[in-house]
């Protein structure tokens, strides 16, 4: 239960009537458990599009590029496995991550007979959404995108089309972290194949269309092999003309050294939240409301599903679920005069809060 300081308290009495729970209607029909999640957004649903374009791009033109013209058949094998696993992975991981409920409120709870159920005691509050009608329990944000609260919200990630919150953030992880080596492993391919082939397909068909007699004198080449000049070995290093071959391979290069440098910062900031137990939007707001953190290790086991395992790089495998939402879990206790005094001299509180939240007083009378 997180403890809200005092002079907040005092803030709260100058406000009741915006709880209003008399306003707020539940919807006719609750979604059931496990039913899939899916926000209808358009951008957010042209980004996922583009993602899955991107990433069959990349796939394109790794293997009818650079490995299936490939002679070197150990070579085309392994980096086709290994590239194909992880592309597969980052798909399956950035599916989990937009069709996984990632934490929501259940809307509009916040009516009267709730709030009675909850049977508050003198110094306890709890904190209603006026825009989704719902009691929002410690650590939830409202969405939006989503419309909807969501428990330990990090952000909405527009590329996967849902909040990033305490059920997929598992997801979220493994397919910035997919994603990054993959296009690490491309770039890798196409140095590789610049390196390779460079001096056979693109070199040869200088030496057919570029030398001056005087030179093909010199190269020992022969009217007749002027006249019709060389054939360049098109099945050695590509598929496509060299002119082709260039331009997808620099498009590759664009790509895969911008989504690396992204996902990579995205990977990072994602497990740093993890391992702190603060997520993006409790980092921004710059709140110090006292709350028992978790640790580190305690934390990452609680995201990612048990104990370290291959389940966790497994997008098929599920985080920890938490236990289901008690009463005490939707109040807050207010703390004592002598605590906020202390709060107050470490601590540098908002001057006014989010415009999301309302709060309500109930006392016995």
């Amino acid at each position: 239960m997180m403890l809200i300081p005092a002079h907040h308290f005092r803030d709260i009495e100058r406000k009741p009537q915006y709880l209003q729970p008399e306003k707020c209607i539940p919807p006719p029909h609750p979604r059931p458990a496990g039913a899939m999640w899916f926000i209808r957004d358009g951008c957010g649903i042209a980004c996922a599009i583009v993602t899955w374009f991107l990433v069959l791009y990349a796939e394109f033109v790794v293997l009818f590029v650079m490995l299936i013209p490939s002679r070197d058949y150990v070579y085309s094998v392994l980096n086709g496995l290994v590239f194909n696993l992880l592309a597969f992975l980052a798909l399956a991981s950035h599916c989990r991550a937009m069709l996984t409920d990632p934490g929501a409120v259940p809307k509009g709870n916040a009516t009267k007979e709730f709030i009675e159920s909850l049977q508050l005691k003198p110094g306890q509050v709890v904190y209603k959404c006026p825009k989704c009608c719902s009691i929002k329990p410690d650590r939830a944000h409202h969405c939006s995108v989503c419309k909807r609260c969501i428990r330990k919200m990090d952000h909405h990630c527009p590329w996967v089309n849902n909040c990033v919150g305490e059920n997929n953030q598992k997801y979220f992880v493994l397919f910035t972290m997919y994603i990054a080596l993959i296009s690490l492993h491309a770039l890798i391919m196409v140095g590789f194949h610049f390196l390779h082939c460079f001096e056979e397909d693109w070199t040869n068909l200088l030496r057919a269309y570029g030398l001056t007699r005087e030179e093909t004198a010199e190269a020992r080449m022969s009217l007749h092999e002027i006249k019709q000049p060389l054939k360049v070995s098109s099945t050695e290093c590509s598929s496509f003309s060299p002119p082709t071959t260039v331009i997808l391979l620099i498009l590759l290069c664009f790509e895969g050294l911008l989504f690396l440098i992204f996902t990579s910062v995205m990977f990072g900031t994602q497990v740093h939240s993890i391992c702190t137990d603060e997520t993006g939007i409790e980092r921004l707001q710059r709140k110090k409301q006292r709350r028992e953190r978790r640790g580190s290790w305690k934390s990452v086991k609680e995201t990612f599903g048990g104990d370290f395992s291959l389940n966790w790089f497994n997008p098929f495998s599920g985080p920890r679920h938490p236990k289901p939402l008690s009463d005490r879990d939707w109040v807050r206790q207010v703390s004592s005069v002598s605590d906020t005094e202390n709060t107050e001299t470490t601590t540098e509180e908002p001057s006014e809060e989010p415009k999301d939240e309302d709060f309500a007083e109930v006392v016995d009378e």
